[in-house]
């Protein structure tokens, strides 16, 4: 396990240290993402680099914003607290000197159109689609970019849940590419001194089935 201990040390990192993170840095932490393995070699992905504190601070309230609003639909107070309680995850990003909003546009699935010409039912036609497959390829860019993170000694903290606020945030960042959309983001820097420890990982033999 000695060469693969950049996979064991890696926990979300949700305090950072006010240190600014070399650009060149950055860049290769996105090129180690673009390595990813994605459906068809799509690459879907795009990724917004965001340094500017007043955009950052300002994300954080949009987030927040929008998570007060959510959680006042509950009618139950115990409901709305608990909502609230999850708020401190969805804007942890707010003291990372980088954000990286990921966004992805569809997967373009050959079959599907295929299909769709020679009036294939809808039933087989969602079972093809529900693999995700741009979600997939999203998911291993940003395990690749969170791993190289570690591995140069940087924390990261990988969030989906700010994208209840997307409408707002792309309109703040003024991102408007054609057919993407945005789908997680990832805050970067330096570690504080004294970090949680990563929380357990269910064992083996409860996620693994051999089938020999």
């Amino acid at each position: 396990m000695s060469n693969l201990e950049f996979i064991y040390d890696r926990k979300s990192i949700r305090k950072f240290k006010d240190t600014k993170i070399p650009k060149e840095d950055i860049i290769k932490l996105l090129e180690a993402a673009t390595q990813a393995p994605s459906p068809k070699n799509q690459q879907t992905w795009h990724f917004i680099v965001i340094q500017n504190r007043e955009v950052i601070n300002k994300m954080a309230e949009i987030v927040t914003k929008t998570h007060t609003y959510l959680a006042e639909i509950a009618k139950d107070e115990k409901q709305r607290k608990l909502m609230m309680s999850t708020l401190p995850y969805y804007i942890c990003f707010k003291d990372a000197p980088v954000v990286v909003v990921v966004y992805s546009k569809a997967y373009k699935m050959i079959e599907e159109e295929i299909l769709k010409a020679n009036n294939a039912n809808k039933e087989v036609i969602d079972i093809l689609k529900s693999t995700h497959s741009e979600v997939q390829g999203i998911g291993a860019a940003v395990e690749n970019f969170l791993l190289a993170a570690t591995a140069m000694g940087y924390g990261t903290c990988y969030m989906t849940g700010p994208a209840h606020s997307k409408r707002e945030i792309e309109e703040l960042i003024d991102f408007n590419k054609e057919g993407y959309e945005l789908m997680s983001m990832i805050s970067l820097g330096v570690p504080e001194d004294e970090t949680p420890k990563a929380p357990p990982r269910k064992p083996l033999d409860e996620v693994v089935t051999f089938i020999d």
